[in-house]
């Protein structure tokens, strides 16, 4: 299994697609698969023609998580994790991109597929939209660790520890009500509220959206002062940036801005 199941489509407005696409075992992922995911948003998040990502999967899944006949092909005794704790790239890719990331989620999102949901920075999903971290089933833990860190600050701790420990499904009407989705659509208007999603981002700021980004994720882990300290020097970068200097002008001239990212 190599990188012919992960896709990417590139649009002319700044839109990028990345499709997870194998079908025909519901976009599970092999240790292949995932080696080219990660690969493909490390690209996207180096192209300043890319302004925002959505990423997706084939045939009425989003993924249904590792390929477990590709994961038993290694020993779980002699297994190791796929990267030190420090590469944040590698376990939270889509979270270590700096540019808008929307998930457009149809059918199953499980294991490794609900974890890469969470790593999205919005949500849009169809009614049959379904997400299990079923972690506790097959003896492990989430496997990217979003599912024990980034979960339990989306919908709280008491709702999320219930997910983890019975590995059940949340299902998209409750994903909807508790602020998991942000929106649900019937799945032949998936992409295309995906879109619309991403459109209304292309109209802001790389630069700013590139530290809002990193101050809210990196936020969530510092104490106030030092999330300020933060926001100060990104503050500081903003107000030097060319970015800056054509939003206010454009506001001053009635155009619609032409930013740079810079």
């Amino acid at each position: 299994m190599t990188a012919h199941h992960i896709k990417f489509e590139k649009r002319d407005d700044g839109i990028g697609i990345l499709t997870i696409d194998r079908a025909e075992k519901r976009n599970a992922m092999t240790y292949a698969m995932l080696a080219a995911f990660i690969g493909k948003v490390r690209e996207v998040a180096e192209d300043d023609t890319v302004r925002v990502l959505i990423v997706t999967g084939a045939g009425g899944t989003f993924c249904a998580g590792t390929d477990l006949a590709d994961l038993s092909t290694i020993p779980g005794e002699t297994r190791g994790v796929r990267g030190e704790a420090h590469e944040n790239d590698v376990w939270w890719p889509l979270v270590s991109c700096p540019k808008p990331v929307i998930g457009a989620i149809d059918g199953f999102a499980v294991g490794m597929g609900a974890e890469f949901s969470s790593q999205c920075d919005v949500r849009i999903v169809t009614d049959r939209a379904r997400f299990a971290w079923n972690f506790a089933h097959r003896g492990l833990v989430p496997d990217t660790g979003a599912g024990s860190w980034l979960l339990p600050r989306l919908i709280g701790h008491s709702r999320a520890l219930r997910l983890l420990y019975s590995g059940g499904f949340l299902e998209a009407s409750e994903a909807k009500e508790i602020g998991y989705a942000n929106e649900v659509v019937a799945p032949e208007a998936l992409m295309d509220a995906a879109i619309a999603e991403a459109k209304r981002y292309l109209v802001s700021s790389p630069f700013s959206i590139r530290h809002m980004k990193a101050l809210v994720y990196e936020g969530l882990a510092r104490e106030l002062p030092e999330h300020m300290k933060a926001h100060v020097t990104a503050l500081s970068a903003c107000f030097k940036s060319a970015d800056h200097k054509e939003g206010v002008a454009s506001f001053l001239e009635k155009r619609p801005a032409k930013f740079t990212g810079t």
